[in-house]
């Protein structure tokens, strides 16, 4: 991820010193380096007030100031800086308030009297990981927005495939690995008029009242090979001695470890469109 010079030379600064000598000179160095949006205030009470409002990219920063100290304006900013970052280069003569001010949250500090080679490169550098850290966030914004956009179409997708299976066949059914029925859609139970059983079973199932046996034992076979079936037409006589007749589709279903975790699959009764 990079940042162009054009951006960093359009980067909005605000100078904040209550020398006007000060002011003046550091105004003149960043204009004739490039810079074109530059700003300046000498009252330090306005500073939280213009932040707010033009959300500057770096604030050059005074900390000895009457009235309101630069360690007040940067615990004003904090509480107002919607982006959390804080992006103060502070200016100071007082060897020890640089340790105190990187801890009151600045990102650096010029020391004075300026070194001005040394001023335009700190400068340069915090604008540099400023519009970084901005350009980082919009992206993660972007993201976000595009998982909440995409895992709305998955669920559309998921809804609008539910409803078409449902128009299309009798009823929806997915089976766990051990061959229970996990999720049924449609009037299952009236139409086969039996309890939520598999499909298929093991053994000891054998026989279940009205189902062809040799039918339900092929069925068996396929879902025991893990293989998808198309169209299976299976039939059972009711307690009444009518005969019915059903069709299946199928098809395995596999986590993403490729482990077998169940059959899902459409069914349509035939007996009433013959």
């Amino acid at each position: 991820m990079m940042v162009a010079e054009a951006d960093i030379l359009n980067s909005s600064v605000l100078i904040v010193d209550d020398q006007e000598a000060n002011v003046v000179l550091l105004d003149q160095m960043l204009r004739e380096a490039g810079y074109a949006r530059v700003a300046s205030t000498m009252n330090p009470q306005e500073v939280c007030a213009l932040h707010r409002k033009n959300g500057y990219d770096l604030i050059l920063l005074d900390l000895q100031m009457p009235g309101m100290d630069g360690f007040q304006v940067m615990e004003g900013l904090k509480m107002n800086d919607a982006d959390g970052y804080l992006p103060v280069l502070v200016i100071t003569a007082q060897p020890g308030h640089k340790l105190r001010a990187l801890q009151a949250g600045a990102k650096d500090f010029i020391s004075k009297p300026f070194e001005l080679v040394e001023v335009k490169t700190r400068i340069r550098n915090l604008l540099e990981v400023r519009l970084l850290y901005k350009k980082l966030e919009n992206y993660n914004r972007v993201l976000e927005q595009t998982v909440r956009e995409r895992t709305a179409e998955l669920r559309e997708s998921e809804a609008r495939y539910r409803s078409l299976t449902e128009l299309a066949s009798d009823w929806y059914w997915e089976q766990d690995e051990t061959g229970n029925f996990t999720k049924v859609s449609g009037p299952v139970l009236e139409m086969l008029g039996i309890r939520v059983e598999p499909l298929v079973g093991d053994s000891s199932r054998a026989n279940v009242a009205g189902w062809n046996e040799a039918e339900r034992q092929l069925l068996q076979a396929t879902i025991a090979a893990r293989q998808p079936f198309l169209d299976f037409v299976f039939n059972r006589v009711d307690a009444d001695g009518s005969p019915r007749k059903f069709q299946v589709s199928g098809e395995p279903m596999f986590n993403q470890s490729c482990r077998y975790i169940g059959y899902r699959g459409i069914g349509v009764e035939l007996t009433a469109k013959n």
